[in-house]
């Protein structure tokens, strides 16, 4: 376990590096004791004096919600991190390419809460009542430390979130089938992958049921509004700029966004 002020440096070296551009040195080299639990302190403290600064949190992302990635990892859960409001983009947007060290894309679909929700023992059903609507996303990742990163490394590093796009066709979640929802995601033209929201701990609102289960431990839970990205059904994909990114869901609609 690390001190309170190691944190809080590993924190501030998070938020250097968001400024700089240029990756840190990962946190789990320079304090070999970190653990989980750390990690997820040092993602707070870095909120806190984003919040400070002027930002908002809108909502939360789910990660390692596959299998397959958390064999990779060495983790048997998810995790998680914050959206803030200055990381929100629309269908159609241009994204300056810039703003990111090293982005990649995922395809996902968001939860947008129409009321509260918290407390231990949630399951599927009472994320899909608590529900308002579901709405195709794509999630930019970016990595704020060097590579090859540990899992409390990219805890720390707000699970890797870089910003959201929404757009395609908002639905109410008992109306669509939500685990058969496909997509297709293409890079200037070319299908590079798809997928199906079935990957996602075998139903999209599990992650959001284990999220809310997870916050509920540390006195949280999620609000009326908050926007809650599920996990990804696609693999990773780089993006450069000057690259132009479609992912088509079918019945839900498309997002189409380009990077400058």
């Amino acid at each position: 376990m690390l001190t309170e002020t190691e944190r809080r440096a590993a924190a501030d070296a998070i938020l250097d590096a968001e400024r700089s551009r240029v990756p840190m040195v990962q946190p789990s080299k320079q304090w070999p004791g970190m653990e989980i639990e750390d990690a997820y302190r040092i993602q707070d403290l870095w909120a806190e004096a984003r919040i400070a600064a002027g930002a908002r949190v809108v909502g939360h992302k789910i990660g390692l919600t596959s299998r397959a990635m958390q064999l990779a990892s060495k983790m048997t859960e998810p995790d998680y991190g914050r959206i803030l409001d200055d990381a929100l983009f629309n269908d159609g947007a241009r994204i300056p390419a810039g703003r990111f060290i090293k982005p990649r894309i995922e395809v996902e679909l968001a939860f947008v809460m129409g009321e509260d929700l918290s407390g231990t023992g949630t399951l599927v059903h009472d994320v899909l009542r608590a529900t308002e609507f579901v709405v195709p996303a794509l999630e930019i990742i970016d990595y704020r430390t060097e590579l090859p990163r540990a899992i409390t490394d990219t805890i720390a590093d707000n699970a890797a979130f870089g910003a959201i796009v929404l757009g395609g066709r908002p639905v109410r979640p008992f109306d669509v089938d939500l685990p058969r929802v496909g997509a297709t995601l293409a890079q200037n033209g070319i299908i590079e992958d798809t997928g199906l929201a079935a990957a996602i701990m075998g139903h999209p609102a599990a992650g959001v049921a284990w999220l809310v289960n997870k916050l509920a431990a540390v006195g949280g839970g999620l609000k009326k509004g908050h926007i809650v990205l599920g996990g990804s059904f696609t693999r990773p994909l780089d993006i450069t700029s000057g690259d132009v990114i479609q992912a088509d869901y079918g019945p839900l609609g498309a997002i189409g966004v380009s990077f400058a």
